[in-house]
């Protein structure tokens, strides 16, 4: 198991935001987490990442508790986070953003050979390279957040609400890119707004409901279900 969560309890002060949520992703896998907004889909992957630490319960990754690790140790480890709403450095270029997110790392080939990889992935971000990143459109913005999270050669990606606020033909840009990169050898925790876009990429779901976990199981059979079909992809 390459990542296990067992029983975790996350809070926001007050607010019981994750009540002792249990998942597991394989080497290999895709899995998504749907749900609700507010749901806790972004606190989970958050808290996997060392952004927030869990009250109770543990988080293990190839078998080692990183629950409450910092941050930096975290990515170090082998786990990348592509956070919700791009979050890309305006202020620098699409190149520099790419150098950053290999900051870690002392393999210089290796880096050249993903930052070739990255362009190849993306060829708009190598028409773009020398641009400010702030000066990109959502689209450009989002694969370049993603391709900055390739650069730490992760193991495994958690991927924050990829496709919000994309043009439809993008998101399925976006998540062709998401299989691609899979079945290229990179595992990945997909949180997503968009179930039926998620559903269809995923090879297990699990579905979170105010902090708790409600359904897990293969995404095509949770696709086909006439309750997931209700309660998340509109009918």
């Amino acid at each position: 198991m390459l990542l296990k969560i067992e029983n975790i309890d996350v809070y926001y002060g007050a607010i019981h935001a994750l009540k002792g949520i249990s998942l597991e992703v394989s080497q290999g896998e895709i899995v998504t987490l749907i749900g609700a907004n507010g749901a806790g889909k972004s606190t989970t992957l958050k808290t996997i990442s060392g952004l927030l630490k869990p009250k109770t319960g543990k988080i293990e990754f190839k078998g080692q508790n990183i629950a409450g690790a910092p941050a930096q140790k975290i990515v170090g480890l082998g786990i990348s986070q592509v956070p919700e709403g791009r979050r890309v450095f305006a202020n620098m270029t699409v190149y520099e953003n790419l150098e950053l997110g290999a900051f870690m790392r002392k393999d210089k080939d290796g880096i050249k050979k993903d930052l070739d990889r990255c362009f190849e992935l993306f060829p708009r971000l190598l028409e773009r390279k020398s641009q400010m990143a702030g000066t990109l459109s959502g689209g450009e913005q989002q694969m370049l957040a993603t391709a900055r999270g390739l650069m730490s050669k992760p193991e495994i990606m958690l991927l924050d609400e990829p496709s919000m606020g994309l043009a439809p033909i993008l998101v399925k840009q976006i998540f062709n890119i998401i299989k691609e990169i899979n079945q290229s050898g990179t595992t990945i925790l997909l949180v997503e707004q968009n179930a039926h876009m998620a559903l269809s990429v995923a090879h297990r779901a699990y579905v979170l409901e105010t902090g708790n976990i409600v359904l897990s199981g293969p995404a095509k059979e949770m696709a086909e279900s006439e309750e997931i079909r209700k309660a998340y992809l509109g009918g």
